[in-house]
């Protein structure tokens, strides 16, 4: 079996590796030639913490395993990412285990990489400014990606608490692009392409802010209750998601099928659009909005992407199991 340790994970894959990953599994997806098994997440009464497993395989591939972890609140204090999770892969034909690896890294690139793939193929070519909602760990990952997409001029953002933006203006600047903090009116009106990456269970952004012709990429509601968006947004949106199953029982789309506002053959899955079945974005005026669930086939794709990198360099830790 192989190890590849969170510490190594970061020399071994970025964002190309992960945005061609998880570009290729949601194209398998949509061809049926991957699918993911139900979701179990729990609050498990400790640590508010909310743990679980995502799980699939990618036939075309022949990438089977699971994911497990979750997301403890009180971890940055700790010193440590809310996000922690671990991935195990199994041999398809045999069912012995292949692989164990660091998933946190790997948690953030491709949820990263999820949403700017939606950029790629939905977000309009002219594309200017990049609106951030949400300033926290994931966030500078989804910012990277992002700007990779688009010639993107500015960054605006907002976040619950404003002291935290400092994340947002330190990554735009890397990037040698100017950084404002704005209100939500201003960011509706002015984003070419707005990010939401938050843990909220409440609607920040409403639909009267968000003008024609924008593309919203909804990374954070992945659970039951969790919600970022005015599920009237949903409505006036072309509505794509990873997973159309998963978008209407935890994703976003949860809110907006439970208030009759849209129905699940009103969402299509990102694949289409990547596989040209579909024809994604109409018109410059279109809003589009990308509801990033986060399914395991993604987990599992950048997992066994990084297991391939680290075989090839000579660097994956083998042990007998």
């Amino acid at each position: 079996m192989i190890i590849v340790p969170e510490n190594a994970i970061g020399d071994l894959i970025g964002r190309t590796e992960s945005f061609d990953a998880i570009e290729a599994v949601f194209a398998a997806m949509a061809r049926d030639d991957a699918y993911n098994f139900p979701v179990i997440r729990e609050a498990i009464g400790h640590a508010d913490a909310l743990y679980g497993f995502k799980s699939g395989f990618d036939r075309a591939g022949l990438v089977l395993g699971l994911k497990s972890g979750g997301y403890w609140p009180g971890n940055e204090a700790k010193g440590l990412t809310n996000h922690q999770s671990t991935v195990f892969l199994f041999d398809a034909d045999t069912g012995k285990a292949k692989a164990v690896v660091g998933g946190n890294l790997l948690t953030a690139l491709r949820t990263a990489a999820a949403s700017a793939v939606s950029i790629r193929h939905l977000a309009r070519e002219d594309a200017k400014v990049l609106g951030m909602i949400g300033a926290g760990h994931q966030s500078a990952f989804q910012m990277r990606a992002a700007l990779e997409q688009r010639s993107f001029e500015k960054v605006i953002g907002w976040n619950y608490h404003p002291e935290m933006l400092s994340r947002l203006e330190e990554t735009a600047r890397e990037a040698g692009l100017p950084f404002e903090a704005v209100d939500l009116d201003r960011l509706g009106a002015e984003a070419d392409v707005i990010i939401s990456i938050t843990s909220s269970f409440a609607p920040i952004l409403n639909a009267a802010q968000v003008t024609p012709g924008t593309h919203l990429a909804c990374m954070g509601t992945d659970t039951k209750g969790k919600q970022e968006v005015d599920a009237n947004l949903l409505a006036k949106a072309r509505v794509f998601t990873d997973e159309v199953a998963q978008s209407v029982t935890i994703g976003e789309a949860q809110h907006a099928v439970a208030q009759g506002l849209i129905k699940d053959a009103d969402i299509t899955a990102i694949g289409a659009v990547i596989n040209g079945t579909h024809q994604g974005r109409t018109s410059p005026d279109d809003i589009t909005l990308f509801d990033g669930t986060g399914v395991g086939l993604q987990d599992l794709a950048v997992a066994s992407a990084v297991v391939d990198i680290a075989v090839a360099k000579g660097v994956a830790v083998e042990v007998d199991f």
